[in-house]
Parts: structure tokens; C-alpha cells; sequence
């Protein structure tokens, strides 16, 4: 049961529209019970408990759903328990997320068996964002583009193995990181299917044609673009040039300006549907961490000049992500990205592609998980299924 809630004198951004000068009321159920223009305030009527909130034309927006990161706040996946898992859900709920995916990295079977568990045992006790399901990247991926994964976890195709990570997950498995160019990738999307797993292209060394192969078998979602797949040559567009060339194509996006260049994010944009872009982090362990070792999955690591993490044996080894999703707002806005492409980048988009249900938009009988930013994009209040759990708002 959540408290009944008005937020007033806003801008609505609803994941397919802006609308200024707007209220929206959150009902008992933890709802989205209607959104208003300002003029017909004094019209409503709601029930003498409701708590007023004026946003001082603040953005209402849908919370952030971040649906590829390792950790973030000194917790991470890596780390196999399901107390690190409840640490990330309560660090990222400080900056606007309301659900996300833990995602596990790539390394030896029970390690990857070991973290999903931990996952899976964490789900329904989050005291910040909501736990959605689990992420797996991996361990069907390419040696040739292996990344920050850990190399001994990458094996050869296996549906048996596919279905022992599965089973682990209890039920709680979403995606999987795969390489569409390996041998048997076809049976193995196949049974994907029928499990109800979405398959993203990843780490993979992947031509055009292994590409649309892939795309054939319902492979239609990709990776962090642009990272840590082949690239676009103008023989061989690759995994690059057939995510930008396949409108149909699904494609992740880190957007701290390190992992891809801002103006690559704006030409995805006007190349791609727009419906078809996912805001990520692929956040790391010490992202946002406020003291001790910095150590991202058994490495430690550094903040690199560029604002992301390096090796500190090999200062030139570029580990990962110290982005959150705030931030990953901020600079949507600041590249000239209008806030209601980024939201639905950043929302709406992952909702509907992993069926998240009543998610992602702010819409009559959504639940309401509502983030409500300044001009200047700093959080002022964060509702998850209707209860204020950030309050920043006096």
C-alpha cells in the first residue's frame, strides 16, 4: 500500500510525449492514477490523506530501468551474495533508478552459476530499485572480442550448459550475451525461444551475414554498440554496420561520452527507430563507491583521465563503465537530445522489449515508478511502486 501522492506544477515526460504545466496524482494501488494540466487542479477532488508535492516545474518522469550492470556502490555481481545484489538496488536508487538487471559476467561456469543464484535469492528483498531479473553476459561469446570478460569462462556453444544456467536462474533469467557467428548458434537461439530468453549480440567477431543469420532465429537485440564487436569496414559492414543498417535491429548504448562518441549517439538516433535504442550503464563494482579498494571483477582499477575505469597494472587497459543513469540523462540533455527521446531511451524502450508489465511509461494504471528531476538534472524524489523511498524534495 503506498501513500497517496500529487505531484504538481511539472513537466510530464510519459515515455511518449512532454506535456508542461501538468500534475500527476499517484493512487493507493502504487499507480499511476491520472495525469492533468494545471488548470484543472481545482477541479480534482482526492481523499484528505493525499500528500501534495509542488515540483516547481521540475521533469516527472518514468524511474530509470538499467538492464546491463555489473554493480555499482562497492557492490557487485561478482561478488556471489545476495546482500551485494540489495547493496546495488539501494546505491541506485540515489540516482532515480527504479528496476534494473544484474548482470553476470562472463567467467568460469560456477562462478557465472554462484552469482545467479545470488540474484535470484536477492529478488523481493530490495529496500531501493527493483530487481527485474538476471543478465547474462555470456559465456557463448567470441575470444576475439572477450573484452573485460574473463577469457577461461568462454566455451563453445552448449545447449545443455544454456539450460543448466537457465535452471539456476530459477525462472529469474531475461537475456543472454551470445556471439551469433558460433557453431550451433542456431539450435541454441532456437531453444532460447522457446525459454523465453531474449539473445543479444555481443563480444562477437560476427560478419553481416552471420549477423542476419542471427536475425533469422530471433536474434534481435545487441550489446553495448560499438563496443567490443566487429567493426564497420566497407566490404564487411560487420556486427557494427548491420545494427546500423537492420532498422529492426535492438541495440544498447553507453552514453558517457567515453564508450561512444556523442555524436555517434546522435546519428544512431537519426538512423535507428528510436524505439529500438536502450540507455545502459554497464556500471562497474566501484562505480560511485565512497572508499577502499577499487576492484572491478578480481582487477584493480583506477578512474582514467577520461572518467572511466583502467587497469592499475596497465593504466592503457580500458576496463569499464562508471556511469549511472542520472548522469547518462545529464549528458543526453547536454548533446542536444531532447528529454523525452532520452527518456525513452532510457525507460520505456527496455520495458517493452523485456515485456516488463505496466512499465517504462507514465500512463493511467502504470505502476508508478516516477523520478523527478530539476532543470539542471539533479534528483529531487524517486517513487517506486507509488512510495517515495528518495526524498530530496525540501
Amino acid at each position: 500500500m503506498s501513500l497517496r501522492t500529487v505531484l504538481t506544477n511539472g513537466t510530464v515526460v510519459t515515455g511518449y510525449a512532454k506535456l508542461k504545466d501538468c500534475a500527476l496524482y499517484i493512487d493507493e494501488k502504487g499507480e499511476i492514477g491520472d495525469i492533468f494540466n494545471m488548470r484543472r487542479l481545482s477541479e480534482k477532488q482526492f481523499p484528505s490523506d493525499t500528500t501534495m508535492i509542488d515540483v516547481g516545474g521540475s521533469y516527472i518522469m518514468p524511474g530509470f530501468i538499467d538492464s546491463h550492470i555489473h554493480g555499482i556502490g562497492g557492490f557487485g555481481t561478482e561478488d556471489c551474495k545476495a546482500s551485494s545484489i540489495l547493496g546495488m538496488s539501494e546505491r541506485l536508487a540515489d540516482f532515480g533508478v527504479s528496476a534494473f538487471m544484474p548482470t553476470v559476467y562472463t567467467d568460469k561456469l560456477d562462478m557465472m552459476k554462484a552469482s545467479t543464484k545470488a540474484i535470484a535469492e536477492a529478488m523481493g528483498s530490495e529496500q531501493g530499485a527493483k530487481i527485474m531479473g538476471i543478465n547474462l553476459e555470456g559465456p557463448f561469446i567470441s575470444m576475439e572480442r572477450v573484452g573485460a570478460q574473463n577469457p577461461e569462462g568462454v566455451i563453445p556453444v552448449s545447449l545443455e550448459i544454456f539450460n543448466d544456467l537457465i535452471d539456476t536462474g530459477q525462472g529469474k533469467v531475461i537475456c543472454m550475451t551470445v556471439a551469433p557467428e558460433l557453431k550451433r548458434m542456431r539450435e541454441l537461439a532456437l531453444l532460447a525461444r522457446e525459454r523465453n530468453i531474449v539473445l543479444l549480440a555481443g563480444h562477437t567477431n560476427a560478419s553481416y551475414e552471420n549477423i542476419m543469420e542471427g536475425m533469422q532465429c530471433g536474434i534481435f537485440h545487441s550489446t553495448h554498440f560499438f563496443n567490443a564487436m566487429s567493426r564497420l569496414h566497407h566490404r564487411n559492414p560487420g556486427t557494427v554496420g548491420a545494427i546500423l543498417i537492420q532498422r529492426d535491429m535492438q541495440c544498447e548504448i553507453i552514453c558517457d561520452g567515453v564508450h561512444v562518441h556523442p555524436e555517434l549517439v546522435k546519428m544512431l538516433l537519426r538512423e535507428k527507430p528510436l524505439d529500438n535504442i536502450v540507455m545502459i550503464t554497464d556500471s562497474l563494482k566501484p562505480t560511485k563507491q565512497r572508499s577502499g579498494p577499487m576492484i572491478a571483477n578480481g582487477m584493480e582499477c583506477a578512474m582514467g583521465e577520461d572518467g572511466a575505469f583502467v587497469s592499475i597494472k596497465d593504466p592503457d587497459l580500458f576496463i569499464g563503465s562508471a556511469l549511472t543513469m542520472l548522469q547518462g540523462m545529464k549528458n543526453a540533455v547536454d548533446w542536444e537530445i531532447p528529454i523525452q527521446q532520452a527518456s525513452q531511451m532510457s525507460s520505456t524502450n527496455p520495458a517493452r522489449i523485456y515485456s516488463f508489465t505496466k512499465q517504462g511509461m507514465l500512463v493511467p494504471g502504470y505502476k508508478a515508478d516516477v523520478v523527478v528531476l530539476d532543470e539542471n538534472m539533479q534528483m529531487k524524489g524517486l517513487f517506486v511502486d507509488g512510495n517515495l523511498i528518495r526524498d530530496r524534495f525540501a
